[in-house]
C-alpha cells in the first residue's frame, strides 16, 4: 500500500472511533477512555509516517510549547522539543532560578504570564509523592481562569511528561513500541509482561513508570504482572484500577514477590527500580517540615532497603526462562547497567546489550506520541486539520 493510501485509511479509521480529548489536558492514563488512547496512538503513528517520508504536518503558524522540568529529563525533554518542532510551535524551555516565580511570584500569575502565546506546557514534576501531580492541576486551574477572564485567548493543553504518580508519555511510547513489535493490539491478548522490579543502587526512583505500565498494559487484554517484593506495591488505589482493567478487558493482573517465577514464559519483561511508597511520602514529609537530617537518614534507611535485594537483576538465566527464552526486554531508560554505568545494578551487561537496539526504538516512539496529545488535544476537529494539511503535499 503507498504511504498516501495508507495515511488515509488511517484517517478513515480514526473518524469511527468516538475520542475525545479536545480542551483537556492530558495527565493520567487511567483517566482518559480506551478510545482516547487508541487515537493518541493511531495519530502518533500518522506523524511518524509522515516524518519519516520528510514531510512536514505544521499545524501552528505560530506559538510556543513550553516545557517545565522540575527533575532532570534527557529522552523527555528531546521529545517534548521534537514535538514542538513537528508541529510547527517553537519550544521554550522555563527555568525557574530565573524567573520570577523564584522571588516569590505565585504559580497562577506565573502561569498566565507565560500563555499568551502558548499551546502546550508540558510538566515533570515526579520527586515527591503527593505533589506533581497536584502542581499540574494547580496550574491548569490557573489557565482555566486566565482563559474563562479574557487573559489568555486559547487555554494551552497540559502534557504530562512524568509526576509523581504516571508517565503518560512513556508507557504510552512503550505500548505502540511493542504493539508493533508484535504487529497489532489484538496480538497483544493474552500476551504476559512482566512489569518488574530490579535493584538499584540509587535512592528514590519514581514509582510512576510501573504504576503507568500495569494501569495501561492492563486495558489491552494483557496478562499483567507485577513483580515486587512486599515493601515495594504501589498504592492499594493503583492495585484495584490495574486488577478493574484487567477484567474489563479479558486479561489478568496478578502480583509476586518472585522474580523467577514471573519471567516464566514471559513475552515482555521490564525490570526497573523504584522507591517504596512508605519512603516516598515519608521524603515528602520530610521536605515540607525542612527536615534535612531526616532527609539523609532516609536516603540511607532506603539504600539499605535495597540492598536487601541485591540478586534482583535481570540477567542471562532469567532471560532463559522467558518464553522460547526471547522476551522482549523493555526499560524506560536509562538502565542501571552492571560492569557499565555501575558496579552492581538493574541488568547485566549481556542482557542489556542484546536488546539495547529495541530499547533504543522504544524511545523513538516519545516524540511523536507527545506531538499527538498536542495535536489532539488542541484541535477542535483534529482529523480535519490533518486532512488539510495533507493536500499541501
Amino acid at each position: 500500500m503507498s504511504n498516501n493510501r495508507r495515511l488515509a485509511s488511517s484517517l478513515n479509521t480514526l473518524k469511527q472511533v468516538n475520542f475525545d480529548l479536545f480542551q483537556r489536558d492530558f495527565l493520567l492514563t487511567w483517566e482518559k477512555e480506551y478510545e482516547d488512547i487508541w487515537s493518541i496512538l493511531k495519530v502518533a503513528e500518522i506523524l511518524k509516517d509522515i516524518y519519516e517520508t520528510n514531510r512536514g504536518l505544521r499545524i501552528f503558524q505560530s506559538g510556543l510549547g513550553i516545557s517545565w522540568f522540575r527533575d532532570n529529563s534527557t529522552r523527555t525533554r528531546m521529545s517534548f522539543s521534537s514535538a514542538c518542532a513537528l508541529l510547527g510551535l517553537s519550544h521554550q524551555e522555563m527555568e525557574e532560578k530565573k524567573l520570577q516565580l523564584y522571588h516569590g511570584e505565585t504559580v497562577r500569575e506565573t502561569v498566565n504570564m507565560i500563555s499568551f502565546l502558548t499551546q502546550a506546557i508540558g510538566i515533570r514534576d515526579d520527586m515527591y509523592m503527593g505533589k506533581g501531580n497536584k502542581f499540574m492541576r494547580d496550574v491548569a486551574s490557573a489557565l482555566d481562569e486566565g482563559f474563562k477572564e479574557g487573559v489568555i485567548s486559547q487555554r494551552p493543553a497540559i502534557i504530562n511528561l512524568q509526576c509523581d504518580l504516571d508517565h503518560p508519555t512513556q508507557t504510552m511510547a512503550d505500548l505502540l513500541h511493542i504493539k508493533n513489535y508484535f504487529g497489532n493490539l489484538e496480538k497483544l491478548r493474552g500476551k504476559k509482561i512482566v512489569m518488574s522490579w530490579a535493584y538499584s543502587s540509587s535512592y528514590g526512583k519514581p514509582m510512576s513508570v510501573p504504576q503507568g505500565i500495569i494501569t495501561l498494559m492492563s486495558r489491552f487484554g494483557m496478562d499483567v504482572v507485577l513483580c515486587c517484593p512486599k515493601d515495594y506495591k504501589p498504592h492499594d488505589d493503583i492495585l484495584d484500577k490495574a486488577q478493574k482493567f484487567s477484567l474489563i478487558s479479558g486479561g489478568t493482573f496478578h502480583i509476586t514477590d518472585n522474580m523467577k517465577k514471573a519471567f516464566k514464559d514471559a513475552d515482555i519483561v521490564y525490570p526497573k527500580s523504584w522507591a517504596p511508597y512508605r519512603i516516598m511520602t515519608e521524603r515528602t514529609r520530610l521536605l515540607d517540615s525542612g527536615n534535612q537530617e531526616g532527609l539523609v537518614e532516609l536516603e540511607k534507611e532506603c539504600l539499605e532497603q535495597n540492598a536487601c535485594y541485591k540478586d534482583w537483576v535481570c540477567n542471562g538465566n532469567l532471560m532463559s526462562r522467558t518464553k522460547d527464552g526471547k522476551a522482549l526486554y523493555m526499560h524506560c531508560l536509562p538502565a542501571d547497567i552492571q560492569d557499565v554505568n555501575c558496579k552492581e545494578g538493574e541488568v547485566t551487561k549481556e542482557v542489556f546489550e542484546q536488546y539495547r537496539i529495541e530499547t533504543y526504538k522504544e524511545a523513538g516512539y516519545k516524540p511523536f506520541i507527545i506531538a499527538a496529545m498536542i495535536l489532539l488535544c488542541t484541535q477542535k476537529d483534529s482529523i480535519a486539520v490533518i486532512e488539510e494539511k495533507l493536500k499541501e503535499f
